[in-house]
């Protein structure tokens, strides 16, 4: 169901279907990486898509580090994979970090290692961010 008070509902709607339809032919028998590739031909879609995009990290003007995110879809909406039996909130932190670190508003954390597709979205407003 599209939330048109997120923003890039539309945008994740079409990541969260695209997901499951990988998922559906795919099922839960492969490693992070084949869905990774797999969800790759969703720029045959008109999509931007960037497989494992990095960011530096700055602290007070200096470089401390480097996040790579697994997916970042029109610059917009950026994607982690995982291939677990459950995702845990170690996983919604680190989706959460690439968020600050991106400097993005919006981000998916996709489970393909169950029976069924497990997805949240993560929203980052100006004073918190919801997941």
């Amino acid at each position: 169901m599209i939330d048109n008070r997120c923003a890039q509902s539309v945008l994740t709607e079409k990541l969260i279907r695209y997901a499951m339809q990988v998922h559906g032919a795919l099922s839960n028998r492969f490693p992070e990486l084949i869905h990774q590739r797999s969800l790759e031909a969703m720029k045959y879609a008109g999509l931007v898509f960037q497989r494992e995009v990095d960011r530096t990290v700055f602290y007070r003007d200096e470089i401390v580090g480097v996040r790579r995110v697994d997916i970042l879809v029109d610059n917009a909406v950026l994607v982690e994979l995982k291939a677990t039996h459950e995702p845990t909130t170690l996983h919604h932190a680190q989706t959460i970090n690439y968020l600050k670190a991106f400097r993005l508003e919006v981000g998916l954390l996709f489970n393909f290692g169950e029976k069924s597709l497990q997805f949240k979205r993560f929203i980052k407003s100006q004073r918190q961010l919801i997941s």
